[in-house]
C-alpha cells in the first residue's frame, strides 16, 4: 500500500494587463447577424454600433463580449515540502 501527502495552496486570479482586452459588439436584430469583429480598443466597436444603426434604424440592440486574460498565482509562495 502506498501513502500520498497533499497539500492544498491557495490561489488567487486576476486581469494580467499585459495580455490586453478584446471587445465586440453584435447586432441582435432578427436576421441581421452583423458585428463589429474582435478590436483591441473598446471604442471602435461602440462606434461601430453607433454607425449601425445610423445606417439601420431598428437595429438598436447589440450584445457586447469582453475578453481579458487572467493570471493564477499561489497566495503562498512557500514551496511545499
Amino acid at each position: 500500500m502506498s501513502r500520498a501527502v497533499y497539500r492544498y495552496v491557495a490561489h488567487t486570479i486576476q486581469h494580467a494587463p499585459e495580455g490586453g482586452i478584446t471587445a465586440e459588439l453584435f447586432c441582435t436584430s432578427i436576421g441581421c447577424g452583423e458585428s463589429s469583429g474582435p478590436q483591441g480598443d473598446p471604442e471602435t466597436p461602440q462606434d461601430w454600433a453607433l454607425r449601425h444603426t445610423g445606417l439601420y434604424p431598428g437595429h438598436n440592440l447589440f450584445r457586447r463580449e469582453y475578453t481579458d486574460h487572467a493570471r493564477v498565482t499561489r497566495a503562498d509562495p512557500t514551496p511545499a515540502r
